[in-house]
């Protein structure tokens, strides 16, 4: 397909050219242009303490400064263990200047999920804060010679006054026990310098700013190689989906940086806009529309669960959301039914977009001033192609309109994995046109105005009786029903048809349904092949990824181990 046949090219909202040009370079140059742009301006609100970007820049210097004594440099991996906090921006561009590589860490993994992680990135160093929940994985991470160093962040100097005072006093014991030991450093000690270093030269192309290891849905996670180029070109794709204004804007930032759509939409294109970044260090979905209420951001990237988690707030209605003006949802399928019902009573657009960790993450968006199409994941980014590939053969595009695996060429594609050379060979092959195409696992159908829909998850599609079934379209219509609030649908095994659909349900509190209202409900909407056979109720919320995506696979792992009758030949 050549470039005057993309089907999206017509349908590109006035004042964004998908053909505009993509300036890349130095990630950390996405700081330095901040400071010097917008320095005197707020650049993050963290529980209420308030840093202007110069502030920011400063301390960036000074720890870069620090990290550079402890040998730190170009080629190294340093490990974040961090919640949302000054601490990670500081230290994530830190590193970057010093050439260094950012490896991100969940803040809830087990120790031995940390270990591996480390022994498979060959973390050097990692830095977390001194609260007993992280710091004590850490040590133990030290006891056992997993790591070389570890640098230690007081939480309370993140906090204000009184609460940094009121911690000591209330929450002394959350804090981890010290120890003395030449292989920890702390912070305030390594920033006790005149900030007076040079930035690494980087090849922007080459050089590797992030590893962001993958979530694993799919097996062992996975190193994912960013370079600077390419979260560069993200932050600058992204940034021109956003609507500007004169003044300086705000970015909420409750999803957690070391997760990827977090790191770009949150903090890297906050940079780019020069916004001020209101951030907490844990999501309390209860607390979202208070956080709204009391600092008046523009924007708030999240992600599907956290929308309707905000649309049933039994007090929604005493909080003024209505300087939100535009929201991205992504890292799972956004309903319908929850987008319609968070924009009728905020008055915000809110659109999906799509990506994932290997491709820095975002390839699709649905524009905020064009068309915005419901149950669409968008059009490609500035630069993006997206070609719908025969999931067979790996090679033949399909046809407008028909079913095929979502693939992605463009600027933000990953390097590969990380020392998984055949790996990278299953996701990334080089097309004619001499650049890499990025295989997603995704199902998917391109109109002729070309956006895409998502049909599913090639791992995630429900065989049933030979026949191919999608969870989220039996997901979109069970949203239909008025009373749901979460539901997930994956196959189980069934010894007649091999595998059937099951569907789990958390209803709206105070309300109710039967298996046979749902069935009957979808009786007209669904064929015999999609009807869910089985039908779990719960009176919780459904299991929850670490951002907040409805957890399939969670679901799964509790069902029993129900295997064929074995039959003697």
């Amino acid at each position: 397909m050549s470039q005057k046949d993309y089907p999206w090219l017509k349908s590109y909202p006035e004042g964004i050219q998908w053909d505009m040009p993509i300036e890349t370079g130095s990630l950390y140059s996405l700081l330095e242009k901040a400071v010097q742009e917008h320095g005197d301006k707020p650049g993050l609100n963290f529980l209420g303490k308030r840093y202007t970007w110069q502030e920011i820049g400063d301390l960036v210097d000074k720890f870069a400064v620090g990290l550079e004594e402890k040998g730190i440099g170009k080629g190294d991996h340093v490990g974040l263990f961090l919640p949302n906090s000054p601490y990670y921006i500081i230290a994530y561009f830190a590193i970057l200047k010093r050439g260094a590589t950012v490896v991100n860490f969940n803040p809830l993994y087990t120790e031995d999920e940390v270990a591996h992680q480390i022994k498979d990135s060959k973390a050097k160093m990692m830095i977390t804060v001194d609260l007993k929940m992280l710091t004590n994985k850490m040590y133990s991470m030290l006891d056992k010679g997993i790591i070389e160093d570890l640098v230690l962040c007081k939480f309370t100097d993140a906090l204000p006054f009184p609460k940094n005072y009121l911690f000591r006093l209330f929450k002394s014991f959350e804090i981890a026990a010290k120890r003395n030991s030449d292989k920890i450093s702390w912070f305030h000690n390594m920033i006790e310098n005149d900030g007076n270093s040079q930035e690494a030269e980087i090849n922007p192309q080459e050089d590797v700013a992030v590893l962001q290891y993958t979530g694993g849905t799919t097996g062992v996670p996975k190193g994912a190689m960013l370079t600077h180029a390419n979260l560069y070109a993200n932050a600058v794709q992204s940034y021109a989906q956003f609507p500007k204004t004169d003044d300086q804007e705000k970015m909420l930032a409750v999803l957690p940086f070391f997760h990827v759509f977090a790191m770009t939409v949150c903090m890297n294109v906050a940079l780019k806009g020069g916004m001020e970044i209101i951030t907490v260090p844990r999501t309390v979905k209860e607390e979202v529309p208070g956080l709204i209420h009391k600092h008046r951001p523009d924007y708030m990237p999240a992600v599907p669960a956290l929308y309707g988690s905000i649309n049933v707030h039994p007090k929604l209605a005493s909080y003024d959301l209505s300087s939100l003006k535009f929201c991205i949802s992504g890292g799972a399928p956004l309903p319908v039914s929850v987008k319609q019902d968070f924009e009728a009573k905020t008055g915000a657009v809110v659109v999906e977009g799509y990506g994932l960790s290997e491709s820095s993450p975002v390839a699709t968006v649905n524009p905020p001033f064009g068309e915005n199409v419901p149950g669409s994941i968008g059009l490609p980014l500035p630069g993006t192609v997206i070609e719908i590939i025969n999931p067979d053969d790996k090679v033949t595009p399909m046809k407008l309109g028909e079913r095929g695996e979502v693939c992605i060429r463009g600027p933000q594609v990953m390097k590969g994995y990380w020392e998984k050379p055949e790996a990278t060979a299953e996701v990334l092959r080089e097309t004619p046109e001499g650049d890499m195409r990025l295989y997603t696992a995704d199902i998917g159908i391109m109109n002729e105005d070309g956006y895409v829909r998502i049909v599913d998850r090639i791992k995630d599609m429900i065989i049933v009786s030979g026949f191919k079934v999608y969870p989220r379209n039996i997901e979109e219509q069970i949203y239909q029903y008025p009373c749901i609030e979460e539901c997930v649908v994956a196959g189980v095994y069934d010894q007649e048809k091999g595998e059937v659909p099951k569907v789990w349900i958390k209803c709206k509190d105070g309300m109710s349904m039967t298996t046979r209202e749902l069935q009957d409900f979808l009786s007209s909407r669904l064929s015999k092949l999609e009807m869910p056979k089985h039908v779990e109720f719960s009176s919780t919320p459904l299991p929850k990824t670490m951002i907040g995506k409805l957890d399939r696979k969670a679901l799964l792992a509790q069902e029993p181990k129900r295997l064929p009758d074995f039959e003697p030949s």
